[in-house]
């Protein structure tokens, strides 16, 4: 069993795109668009060795199957299982963004993730009056059937999944799913793993590092059919959070607070902007009742696309002029290099599997 080949097929299928996401250079729009291109997780893993050699890197590191093997085991030793994007439960607000998880790892009540769901994040500082409207608006949005979704963090996140714990919520963490943080959090992280869903990005044994806090908010974002911000300072990752919701057309609503506490100028700032003003659990519920709000996706499987083009030398050398350290849009690339939409997808696919790519927010990319 050297590649896991002679496995039964969906079990095959899991290892493959398992083994596909934890390879290097891979991240969720690379992972897609290898889907897309080879319909087969394993042809992508044949694929790679080549693709990479084009884009001129060094060979790059395959997950092994007995490494991703023996996540599994850690997986299922936890109590814990897989949501892979486009199949079965995982959830379809979630993977209609560009840069959704190829697979998360969750714990819990999964039936929750079913029910209309709404993001609260806020300063891990805040006040503590603050802290008692988070909780008091969770706990109204979870008896009206909807789920609560944070991130676990002190404040404004804590008092929300404490006021949603007995009706439904979700915790999304930057770490693996058998590591706390913060560590006062330990009880009601389990707690939610429990009686809510726990949820994580990455493998069991991740210790979180700074790095892995936007991927989580971009999850808790893209999860929610909207994200409301109860206290934040302007520069806060509450913010960053509101403003993936926004990017992905999600609403944000905010909480307004007194111009003299440090504490509400993110959200007064947000509501300046455009975001909906909000004073109770009610007013939520009026903001998202026009949206069509997440459910578990139904099964689906990556169709494959039409053969993408092999791009020639030139075509690499005039997309790789282009690049530099600057994060420039890929529709600009395609626009100067006047070369098909297909080809500049490519030839990024090879830089980026050979190392010498970064994707960045917005659909910009440059090079490493």
């Amino acid at each position: 069993m050297a590649d896991g080949r002679d496995l039964p097929a969906q079990d095959a299928d899991r290892i493959a795109r398992l083994r596909l996401i934890r390879s290097a250079n891979i991240g969720p729009v690379t992972y897609h668009q290898l889907l897309l291109r080879f319909g087969d997780p394993q042809a992508a893993l044949d694929a790679l060795p080549e693709l990479a050699r084009r884009g001129g890197g060094r060979e790059i590191r395959i997950a092994s199957l007995s490494d991703v093997e023996r996540e599994v085991t850690r997986v299922a030793a936890l109590g814990a299982r897989y949501l892979f994007r486009g199949i079965g439960l995982y959830p379809r607000a979630l993977a209609e963004i560009e840069t959704a998880p190829p697979v998360l790892i969750v714990r819990g009540q999964l039936r929750l993730l079913d029910r209309p769901l709404v993001a609260m994040v806020g300063a891990r500082n805040a006040s503590a009056v603050a802290i008692r409207f988070a909780r008091q608006l969770a706990r109204e949005l979870s008896e009206a059937g909807v789920t609560v979704v944070s991130g676990l963090a002190r404040g404004i996140d804590a008092a929300a999944h404490a006021g949603s714990l007995d009706g439904g919520t979700v915790g999304v963490i930057a770490g693996g799913i058998d590591i706390v943080y913060p560590p006062e959090n330990a009880e009601l992280q389990e707690a939610i793993a429990e009686r809510g869903v726990l949820m994580a990005e990455q493998p069991p044994g991740t210790e979180p590092r700074a790095r892995h806090f936007p991927y989580r908010n971009r999850v808790i974002a893209g999860l929610s059919a909207g994200t409301v911000v109860v206290e934040a300072a302007p520069k806060s990752g509450s913010l960053i959070t509101a403003r993936l919701a926004a990017d992905s057309g999600r609403e944000v609503m905010a909480v307004p607070g007194s111009p003299l506490d440090p504490r509400a100028q993110g959200c007064n700032m947000l509501i300046r902007e455009g975001a909906t003003l909000i004073q109770s659990a009610a007013d939520i519920m009026e903001a998202l009742r026009p949206i069509a709000m997440g459910v578990a996706a139904p099964p689906q499987r990556f169709a494959r696309a039409p053969v993408s083009p092999d791009a020639g030398e030139a075509d690499r050398r005039a997309v790789t002029d282009l690049l530099g350290p600057v994060a420039v849009p890929v529709d600009e690339i395609i626009r100067l290099s006047g070369l098909a939409p297909a080809i500049v997808q490519t030839v990024l696919l090879e830089l980026e599997l050979a190392g010498r790519l970064e994707r960045q927010a917005g659909g910009r990319v440059s090079l490493a």
